[in-house]
């Protein structure tokens, strides 16, 4: 059964800085969310103010009104990703707040929840749980790469970025689900918090590891996954970008995973890496991040656009000037969906069985 929850957001739900509670708000098989409390969005359908799409989630301006509602939620997740991942002032007083309610935390952020001796020791005295979703595995329970991964015998397709904060968890999820609904056993593996949330049952939190574990970590949960699922294809989500300098990833994708196949997510609009508009370092060229990407041995079979800020009619211009100088499919996920991939991953599937 799910766990029933209730997202907190702050006042940022209609902001890039709630990507936890969109990914949320879009789909999730590990909780029934009931609720979202943001001051600024009271009143409304988190899903209208998210992409315009009703999903029956009000937005409460307060966790009081929330409980006033009669609903009753286990869980309140923290649906925002701070600045450097702290829990400000502010929102330790929200997380108080919920403590005191009798709501159980679940948190996403780098600053653990039980770390907070006020708050960790208000839970203890409610008998009420924190699950810091970033806290690092045991070491007994990290794994070395040991090339395990050539067992794996299905396509196994990372889904990476020219960028951070692109959505490629969402076009993951929205592959997969598009693969499974042509009849196909399609998996994700997830490496970040928010896909845990959302349900994901094989993966890790890539940013929360030890980097001598990051390899082994990222095989096995792939090696796992095809062991105990069986699964025709497999869709690894990506995180942030090959040269983004903050945080360069995308390598062990590709080579400790073993993925030769990429769909590349992009942003046409964004010329500098997010947060780093500052530091003189464009974003390269997609045709430019296609040809790294093929030098560490993978080919790109699809672009995805993040269209943000753009109008439907840009967004389609793009996509078709893209497929034209590339030569492969560009699709727009949320707006359009990616069926017009599943003949590309069909290929792969029938390529893998032969």
């Amino acid at each position: 059964m799910k766990s029933t929850a209730v997202i907190i957001t702050g006042g940022y739900l209609d902001t890039i800085n709630a990507k936890t509670a969109h990914g949320l708000i879009r789909g999730t098989e590990r909780f029934d969310i009931l609720g979202i409390v943001d001051s600024k969005a009271a009143g409304k359908d988190a899903g209208e103010v998210l992409d315009g799409k009703h999903r029956n989630l009000p937005v409460y301006g307060t966790l009081h009104d929330f409980v006033k509602s009669g609903k009753k939620a286990k869980y309140a997740v923290i649906g925002v990703a701070t600045k450097g991942g702290v829990i400000p002032e502010s929102l330790s007083v929200l997380l108080a707040e919920a403590l005191e309610s009798g709501f159980s935390i679940i948190n996403g952020l780098h600053d653990y929840v039980s770390d907070h001796p006020d708050l960790a020791e208000l839970a203890r005295k409610k008998g009420l749980e924190i699950i810091d979703v970033r806290k690092p595995k045991k070491f007994k329970d990290l794994h070395f790469w040991n090339g395990k991964i050539k067992e794996v015998k299905c396509p196994k397709v990372a889904v990476l970025g020219t960028d951070c904060a692109l959505g490629k968890r969402t076009t993951t999820r929205i592959l997969v689900e598009a693969m499974r609904k042509a009849g196909y056993k399609a998996e994700m593996i997830y490496t970040g918090q928010t896909g845990w949330m959302q349900g994901a049952k094989y993966g890790f939190v890539f940013d929360s590891t030890l980097n001598d574990f990051i390899s082994g970590e990222m095989e096995h949960a792939v090696w796992e996954c095809y062991q105990n699922e069986k699964p025709d294809i497999i869709f690894i989500e990506g995180q942030s970008a090959l040269r983004n300098p903050s945080g360069p990833a995308g390598a062990e994708w590709i080579i400790s995973a073993d993925a030769n196949v990429v769909v590349l997510q992009h942003n046409p609009t964004r010329k500098r890496y997010k947060d780093l508009e500052f530091y003189p370092a464009d974003i390269p060229s997609v045709k430019d991040e296609i040809d790294l990407i093929k030098i560490y041995g993978a080919q790109t079979v699809a672009l995805t656009l993040n269209t943000a800020k753009v109008s439907p009619e840009e967004a389609r211009k793009f996509a078709g000037d893209f497929e034209k100088d590339l030569g492969i499919p560009a699709v727009l996920p949320l707006e359009e969906g990616v069926e017009k991939l599943v003949p590309v991953f069909e290929k792969l599937i029938k390529q893998a069985k032969a």
